[in-house]
C-alpha cells in the first residue's frame, strides 16, 4: 500500500516518526516488515529498537544497490510521470497527493495479479494487533 505525503527536504527522525504513526500506524497497525534504505531515520537505534519490541522485521536494502528496494524505485517511477501528468491543472504538486495515490494503490501489479487495496481488503496484509501476530 502506497502512502504519499509532501515533506521538506531534510526531515528528522521524530518527523518521520510521527508520518508513519499519523500516515501507516493509524491505518493498518504495525507492518510485519519494512523494507528500507541505509537512511539514518531508519537506521537509528529507536527505530531497531521500536520495531524488535513491535514484533516488526526491518529489513535494509544493500548500500548502494537501489533494486533491493524494487517495489520503492517503481513507485517514484510512476508517481514521477502521474505528477507531471497533473501539473497543469494543480498549482503546487503537494496538492495533486491523494489522486496518484489513489491511482497507485488501485492498480494491477503484475507480480501479484492484484491491487494494493484488494490485498489490503481481501488478506488483511497488515496485522493490526500483537496477538495477530
Amino acid at each position: 500500500m502506497v502512502h504519499l505525503a509532501a515533506v521538506p527536504a531534510e526531515v528528522t527522525a521524530v518527523q518521520t516518526a510521527r508520518l508513519f504513526v499519523g500516515m501507516v500506524f493509524k491505518h493498518h497497525g504495525m507492518p510485519l516488515d519494512i523494507v528500507s534504505d541505509r537512511d539514518p531515520r531508519f537506521t537509528a537505534r529507536f527505530w531497531q529498537e521500536a520495531f524488535t519490541l513491535l514484533g516488526t522485521q526491518l529489513s535494509m536494502s544493500t548500500a548502494d544497490h537501489p533494486q533491493t528496494d524494487g517495489q520503492t524505485e517503481r513507485v517514484n517511477r510512476v508517481l514521477g510521470d502521474l505528477l507531471k501528468s497533473y501539473a497543469h491543472s494543480f498549482q503546487q504538486w503537494s496538492d495533486c497527493l491523494p489522486t496518484p495515490e489513489f491511482a497507485i494503490n488501485n492498480s494491477v501489479h503484475a507480480s501479484t495479479g492484484h491491487t494494493p487495496f484488494y490485498w489490503g481488503r481481501i488478506y488483511g496484509c497488515i496485522r493490526t494487533t500483537a496477538e495477530e501476530r
